[in-house]
């Protein structure tokens, strides 16, 4: 917390501190377990919410956790916003985040300026849950894309050819998009400074694939590629970028 009290801000020494000091709360930490322990622990933030209190979970969390901390805040006279969001290291510094936002929606307008500052766009979907399977499934197609272009270039390689070339010969073509600039050159250059840790990219994964159990839609590249990842964890990989699933793929 040093930096932002340099700039500035006020720190609290639990999150009911927090919620105390504010109007609104932003949450943005890990996983559904990280989230439930934020707002349900010792001296969590349901000790402190109060009648028009806001609440916003910005964690990458499934529909059931969402909703239970959304009963839980509304219980005690509360408001509650899930507001997820798609990018990761250098869209978060560069406030060009998008945010996938759904709840009440007078929350979502007095948020506004916040998320502006955020984010270069943000959207109200409906629904306490629409936001956090929307974004789940953003991230599947991520990593699915992440997992095929590691493949591709751990091929590359072993048959001898350039990655840097086929790096180039990509970004020429309809497949150009920043995803597969950035995890591609962090593949060349053989760096996997984390922007999205890989482990958390796994959890998005399984998450997204109950959503499928659940609604009995088939998802069998999500699913095949979610056991890459797995592997890429095992082997220790998990606090490494999400490219790191490259290492798995090659060796």
């Amino acid at each position: 917390c040093k930096d932002f009290v340099k700039a500035g801000a006020i720190q609290g020494q639990t999150p009911s501190d927090v919620v105390a000091a504010s109007d609104i709360t932003f949450s943005c930490v890990s996983d559904p377990q990280a989230a439930k322990e934020m707002v349900f622990g010792n001296c969590g933030v349901l000790r402190e919410i109060r009648s028009n209190k806001g609440y916003v979970e910005m964690t990458s969390i499934d529909s059931e956790t969402s909703q239970d901390i959304a009963e839980a805040i509304q219980l005690r006279g509360g408001r509650y916003l899930e507001a997820p969001v798609s990018g990761s290291k250098k869209p978060a510094e560069e406030g060009n985040l998008v945010i996938l936002a759904a709840g009440e929606k007078s929350l979502f307008e007095d948020c506004g300026s916040c998320f502006q500052a955020m984010g270069k766009q943000s959207f109200f979907l409906g629904d306490i849950g629409n936001a956090s399977k929307s974004n789940l499934i953003l991230n599947m197609i991520l990593g699915t894309t992440v997992g095929s272009l590691a493949e591709a270039m751990a091929l590359t390689d072993r048959a001898g050819l350039s990655q840097k070339d086929l790096l180039e010969i990509l970004e020429l073509g309809s497949l150009s998009c920043p995803a597969v600039t950035e995890k591609g050159q962090a593949i060349v250059e053989g760096s996997f400074g984390t922007n999205m840790p890989l482990q958390h990219m796994q959890k998005d994964l399984r998450l997204a694939l109950a959503i499928g159990d659940q609604l009995e839609q088939p998802l069998p590249l999500a699913a095949t590629v979610n056991e890459v990842y797995k592997h890429a964890k095992r082997f220790g990989y998990g606090e490494h970028d999400v490219s790191a699933i490259y290492l798995r793929a090659r060796f």
